[in-house]
């Protein structure tokens, strides 16, 4: 079977992750990791058998490479998107893809013109769970969806910068919100503010669906313990899945079911899929234009909060 020739450009965290996953894969062969910090490159490189680059410009010319994932800082990252685009790499760019909508749609009208496959690292669609309630949903076992509200808070380190809790984390639950209600919002009203933080530390946010359905959001990095949790409310039923346990409970008016699935980690599904789509030559259940949706949703609902009304959505 034909592997595909990959690369990470971004070793923090997230990015030492990437690498990780895509080392395991039977399905992709890490070539390289890139860093702007050389010791943080070389050791990851060095744990994982593979080269180490300061320079992504140098690691794109390498004709071995096919693909690459982007894991720097969010306002990096449509920069190094574009650089990998233009010279033919398949690309997924994290979350939020882009610092402004503008630099989105030009990676999205680049990646069509080059024929190259983008995605965007929303792996929250990766979890098991999440499938598993979008499946009830559009198989009509809850009934009509009505609403449907996501938490996700805990408490963040001060070396988030770049952006604030809006872009780093709602904006994951803004597009399950759109993949579950597969639609886009017509509206966005939203409270926000800084109370630890140099930008946005925590946000409530109302989105609005034609035929009165709703979706709540709220994301900080306040609260003294982490959790990551999603509430989809039907006509027949109510379903909640646990994003860190992956615990999935479904509850109608006779009985409350809790079925026990696998634990898998999502990252892996989802760089799994990524190459499978690029060797396949098919088109991933996250596109470019998803991840422009979600960063134009974001930017509105920063918007309202600082205007304090509603903004209205372009469909």
């Amino acid at each position: 079977m034909k592997r595909l020739g990959v690369a990470v450009i971004g070793t923090g965290f997230w990015g030492r992750n990437h690498a990780r996953n895509l080392k395991e894969l039977s399905e992709t062969e890490l070539l390289a990791v890139c860093d702007i910090n050389p010791e943080r490159a070389k050791a990851v490189a060095e744990q994982l058998d593979i080269d180490a680059y300061t320079d992504s410009r140098k690691l794109l010319k390498r004709r071995d490479i096919e693909a690459v994932t982007i894991c720097t800082w969010s306002t990096k990252l449509a920069l190094e998107a574009l650089s990998a685009l233009k010279a033919g790499k398949h690309v997924l760019v994290e979350k939020p893809m882009a610092n402004t909508v503008q630099q989105a749609r030009k990676l999205v009208e680049l990646a069509q013109r080059k024929e190259r496959l983008l995605t965007v690292g929303f792996l929250m669609r990766f979890i098991p769970g999440v499938q598993r309630i979008k499946e009830s949903i559009d198989k009509g076992e809850i009934g009509t969806l009505v609403c449907a509200t996501a938490k996700r808070v805990s408490r963040w380190p001060e070396r988030i910068g770049d952006v604030g809790v809006v872009k780093d984390l709602a904006i994951h639950d803004i597009d399950i919100m759109r993949y579950l209600f597969n639609k886009d919002p017509i509206a966005v009203y939203a409270m926000a503010g800084a109370l630890k933080h140099r930008l946005e530390d925590y946000a409530q946010i109302m989105l609005t669906f034609r035929e009165g359905k709703t979706a709540f959001i709220e994301a900080n990095w306040l609260t003294p313990y982490k959790i990551r949790k999603l509430v989809v409310t039907g006509s027949e039923a109510i379903m909640t899945a646990d994003y860190l346990t992956q615990e999935v409970t479904t509850e109608t008016s006779g009985q409350t079911l809790s079925p026990r699935y696998e634990w898998v980690e999502p990252l892996k599904l989802e760089l799994q899929h990524f190459a499978k789509c690029v060797l396949n030559n098919k088109e991933p259940i996250i596109t470019g234009v998803d991840g422009l949706k979600a960063l134009q949703i974001a930017q509105a609902t920063l918007k309202s909060a600082a205007k304090g009304t509603i903004i209205k959505l372009k469909e």
